[in-house]
């Protein structure tokens, strides 16, 4: 039975895979951490969970009313140095549905909560041991699919993205100290424009009174109206520099998705095969052997592809036919980038035609395959329909031109880039959505800066930007965007 939350419970999951393996793992973390192992487990050696040093590990048995339930490994962890900072149980059991079930249901019943999803990780972030953008590069780590996709999440893990952040939010806090500095402090403030004047400005009191609206103060640095927006302009530079990467960003996290297309018979299942170096779809010599799509991951240099082979398209014949037509249609038309295949040993036909018009303006590679037979296409005919499209000519049963190919993919997404995994890299619409928002924020504090508008204005903006900004590491989100995010996790981490 699942106790009722309320204030800081002490939570429990099992953090490993379920099914069979050699080892699961049953997590606790909170206060009673240890107080509900010391009911459950019984160290060979006498030693009480309670009694247990930090990061100590203990050897003996799970049990229920002098019944063993498991052979275990009992992990103790004391808080402030651990995952969550709490306290942190770790039990290793063996691992069979059954045993770690039993442990669990042991755990709930001697008083800890079942643990949400994520919620491990979300009380690191609240406890301060991660920001906001870390905790989120814990995912990426758990979904990386290939070694730079491992390596850049380790790097978000570790902080580069975030400290890239809090520099910027840094220049932007001392950007509204110094207009703050500046803002209405009755008879004693002062704005002192170096190079122009405001141009609604209130006429000068009596003799040599400065043409303001204040007074200056003693010790309040004057504000230099051209030098904030220049200052200004290099942040949002900056701003645009990471807003850039979302995109080599975005490919290290999901991948890219890639339709092979074409008419029936014209090598697409080959080339998968190719692709993927193991014969995974069937091979036919009969047009239409492949009636639905086949799904796969490949890495080619760090990028993670997501390869689909779609049936031919055609006119179709039947209610299978056109199914099967239908949804090559939707994988081409949701992909990030379609390989167009033609059958070099023959003429373009009217149906090469009709599929070369629906890539015209996506993101495409036209592989001419085939190329081991004589050769029947005009080359020339394939350019001047698809002007300044790649084209690339292999052999899909020989495997011959699949590096160059696998070049090509590789360039229309990282144009010739070298990444290194340290690059503080956008991964996430969140962030990127966060960005610019602070790059919008900045830009209007500029054009205000420009037009002299008065200094609350923007003091609005720059807090906005700063504002935006801390979404990012978690300094100003809300409840709403944790929960959301969390949400995404998988229960026990």
């Amino acid at each position: 039975m699942v106790r009722k939350r309320t204030g800081r419970d002490t939570i429990a999951a099992i953090s490993t895979p379920l099914g069979e393996g050699g080892i699961g793992i049953v997590r606790l973390s909170g206060p009673q951490s240890l107080a509900i192992a010391e009911r459950i487990f019984q160290a060979r050696d006498g030693i009480k969970p309670s009694q247990s040093p930090t990061h100590s590990l203990h050897y003996g048995h799970i049990t229920q009313n002098g019944e063993i339930i498991d052979e275990v490994l009992l992990t103790v962890m004391r808080a402030p140095r651990t995952y969550t900072r709490e306290d942190i149980v770790e039990i290793n059991c063996h691992g069979g549905i059954v045993p770690l079930r039993k442990v669990l249901d042991l755990t709930l019943k001697e008083g800890a909560c079942l643990a949400e999803p994520g919620e491990f990780t979300k009380r690191a972030f609240l406890n301060g041991r991660i920001d906001l953008a870390q905790a989120e590069a814990v995912v990426d780590v758990i979904r990386a699919k290939t070694s730079l996709s491992l390596k850049t999440a380790m790097s978000q893990l570790r902080g580069n993205f975030s400290r890239k952040v809090e520099d910027l939010r840094t220049l932007v806090v001392n950007f509204i100290a110094k207009v703050e500095a500046n803002l209405d402090f009755p008879d004693e403030d002062v704005v002192k424009h170096t190079h122009t004047q405001p141009k609604a400005m209130p006429k000068a009191a009596k003799g040599n009174a400065t043409p303001l609206q204040h007074r200056p103060k003693a010790g309040v640095e004057s504000l230099n109206w051209q030098e904030m927006r220049e200052e200004l302009s290099e942040v949002v530079d900056s701003l645009n520099k990471l807003i850039a990467t979302a995109k080599n960003g975005k490919v290290l996290r999901e991948g890219i998705r890639v339709a092979i297309s074409g008419k029936p018979n014209v090598g697409k299942s080959s080339l998968f095969n190719a692709l993927l170096g193991e014969n995974r779809t069937i091979v036919t010599a009969t047009a239409g052997t492949t009636r639905d799509t086949i799904e796969e991951t490949i890495n080619i240099k760090g990028i993670p592809l997501n390869l689909v082979d779609t049936a031919g398209l055609r006119e179709a014949q039947g209610e299978i036919g056109r199914q099967s037509v239908a949804r090559s249609r939707r994988s081409m038309g949701e992909a990030d980038l379609v390989l167009l295949v033609l059958d070099g040993s023959g003429a373009l036909s009217r149906e090469d035609r009709t599929i070369m018009e629906e890539v015209k303006d996506r993101a495409a590679i036209l592989v001419i395959n085939k190329m081991d037979l004589p050769r029947g296409i005009d080359i020339s005919e394939v350019k001047e329909a698809l002007p300044g499209k790649r084209i690339v000519r292999i052999s899909a049963t020989r495997k011959s031109g699949l590096p160059m190919l696998k070049r090509a993919i590789v360039d229309m997404f990282w144009q010739g880039k070298v990444l290194s995994p340290e690059t503080a890299l956008v991964t996430n619409a969140r962030h990127k959505n966060a960005l610019l928002r602070a790059k919008e924020s900045l830009q209007n504090c500029r054009s205000s800066l420009q037009s002299q508008v008065p200094l609350e204005f923007i003091a609005l903006d720059l807090r906005a930007a700063l504002n935006s900004l801390g979404e990012i590491v978690g300094e100003t989100a809300t409840e709403d965007i944790l929960n959301q995010i969390f949400s995404q996790f998988c229960i026990g981490k």
